[in-house]
């Protein structure tokens, strides 16, 4: 224990469910949604439902950016007053400019300690590393161990997940190894998952309702005879698939909790309706 208070923060793609945090105070900072002449805040301008209902009649296809060096050190400024130290957790430098802005802006900031970790991950993934960071710091821990908790837990998340089409990653730039997969029959449903930071292709199988067995199966190698700690089951306009993923998820693995969330509409741009995936990590 200490006497130094550790403030975690992340950016919008975290997008923790409100169960999962249990009173802790994680600030936020947002990405920015750009629709043609529109700039949209990240689930502070523009939210998920309202993302969805627009994206199929638009004729213009959104695009997503960082937040710039500036706009980070206003956010560390506000969210270091009366703490000694910040650690930012932010989406995977693979898929983002995010963590390279909060660098720059870290070296402007002279109140209080800030470091920044890059999660290799975004999304449900992004928010078990911040939660686990949150936690220990609530607990009292030194800075340097909270960030050993997080990279402890960042190293043992997975995130996978099955798109309807690669259409949206490959439009958004994010599309990692998985370009390969283009041109594939449009009944092929590929499995998909962040290596490193950056995504890449497990598996193609035929049918979506194919592919999300696999993936269970996949989870269930992964785990290696393991006990899942939590897990989160993620959807993209496609509620009921992800909960009826998330019911497989609690009788096979005999897991609680398993979270039900959406992603951050900067992470819907990139993905496209229909996908769906898991973040877990065993216990550690």
């Amino acid at each position: 224990m200490n006497d130094h208070q550790i403030q975690v923060v992340t950016d919008s793609t975290a997008y923790i469910p409100e169960e999962a945090l249990n009173g802790l105070d994680i600030p936020t900072i947002p990405l920015w949604l750009i629709w043609g002449e529109e700039r949209f805040r990240d689930r502070v301008d523009i939210d998920p439902d309202t993302f969805y209902r627009r994206l199929p009649g638009s004729d213009v296809f959104p695009t997503t950016s960082q937040p710039s060096a500036g706009e980070f050190e206003r956010f560390f400024k506000e969210a270091g007053q009366g703490v000694d130290a910040i650690l930012g957790i932010f989406i995977s430098s693979k898929l983002s400019g995010t963590v390279a802005n909060a660098q720059v802006a870290q070296g402007r900031i002279s109140d209080c300690e800030v470091r920044v970790l890059d999660s290799f991950s975004t999304s449900a993934g992004l928010s078990f590393v911040v939660l686990a960071a949150a936690r220990a710091a609530a607990e009292g821990k030194s800075l340097d161990d909270v960030i050993q908790v997080a990279q402890h837990v960042r190293d043992q998340t997975h995130l996978l997940f099955v798109v309807d089409t690669l259409e949206y990653l490959h439009r958004g730039g994010r599309i990692g190894g998985a370009k390969r997969l283009l041109g594939t029959a449009l009944n092929i449903k590929p499995i998909l998952h962040l290596e490193a930071g950056a995504i890449e292709p497990v598996e193609q199988v035929r049918t979506k309702r194919r592919a999300i067995g696999r993936l269970l199966d996949i989870v269930e190698e992964r785990l290696d005879g393991k006990q899942m700690a939590e897990a989160a089951v993620l959807d993209v306009d496609a509620s009921k698939e992800g909960d009826a993923l998330a019911a497989q998820v609690r009788e096979r693995f005999n897991v609680s909790p398993v979270y039900r969330t959406t992603v951050s509409p900067v992470i819907g741009a990139h993905v496209g309706p229909g996908t769906v995936g898991i973040a877990f990590h065993p216990e550690l």
